[in-house]
């Protein structure tokens, strides 16, 4: 089901559409879990350490990752979180161990990482129209690259913008200014897709004037007030109908009313 908040933003089709992709193409809080769980166990079998002693050592070090690093790339490298845990845990760098513990984590992340349905399906939608798509996302490019891999989108998106390219994460404007200066839109009718409130629809909306729309599901909070989604969806396929709705004419009246139906 989607529901529009502005009609009047969905009256003919995008010059381009932008996406985030973490928690927006497909769940984060399970793919994590699950790759925090295997560096869990392998930690505290490898060095005898109870789960307690990993956990309170690890969120030290990515509370210490970030507050260094601030809003980049950098701040968000599994690799440095467990670099700095097992210093503070007094095994001192360990290089090899963190590169292992690092790919532990990757690896079965991706394994329980699910693409959302619908999600290629409107992607072609959107090449069979012509409307130039770009994903803008923060992290690491390797990782974020491997992802798009992992999921088959490699052919489906126009572009890729990185938090590491660019030089910040969302919201700031450099990633978002990057991906129009690549997709090189007819207009200025541009969407932003994506879950986070303030660093996708907030941001893109004060640098872009963009058409927000916000991905819900579990665990996903509505923006409210300057964060405020033009629409939510809960499904692809939404998107799928609402473009078809576009298409056919009638009227932002017409697009608002049967978009939520």
């Amino acid at each position: 089901m989607i529901s529009i908040n502005d009609a009047q933003r969905f009256g003919t089709f995008p010059d381009a559409v932008l996406f985030d992709t973490d928690n927006t193409l497909y769940s984060y809080a399970e793919a994590h879990e699950a790759g925090m769980e295997a560096v869990r166990a392998k930690a505290t079998r490898t060095f005898a350490i109870d789960v307690a002693t990993f956990d309170r050592a690890f969120d030290s070090a990515r509370y210490q990752v970030k507050g260094r690093l601030k809003h980049t790339a950098a701040s968000h490298s599994r690799l440095l979180y467990f670099q700095r845990m097992l210093e503070i845990i007094g095994l001192g760098s360990q290089v090899l161990m963190a590169l292992d513990l690092e790919q532990t984590y990757w690896r079965t992340f991706l394994s329980n990482a699910i693409l959302f349905d619908g999600v290629k399906e409107l992607l072609d939608d959107l090449r069979l129209r012509g409307i130039p798509t770009a994903v803008i996302t923060d992290l690491t490019a390797q990782i974020q690259f491997r992802k798009i891999v992992y999921f088959g989108l490699d052919h489906y998106f126009d572009y890729i913008v990185t938090s590491e390219e660019s030089g910040y994460d969302k919201p700031h404007e450099a990633p978002f200014r990057i991906a129009v200066e690549k997709m090189q839109p007819k207009g200025a009718n541009l969407w932003m897709i994506g879950d986070n409130p303030e660093t996708d629809v907030r941001g893109a909306r004060k640098c872009l004037n963009a058409t927000t729309l916000q991905k819900v599901h579990k665990g996903v909070v509505v923006g409210a007030g300057e964060d405020r989604p033009d629409a939510t969806f809960a499904d692809f396929a939404d998107l799928i109908r609402l473009l078809e709705r576009i298409e056919h004419g009638g009227g932002t009246e017409r697009v608002a009313a049967g978009a939520r139906q």
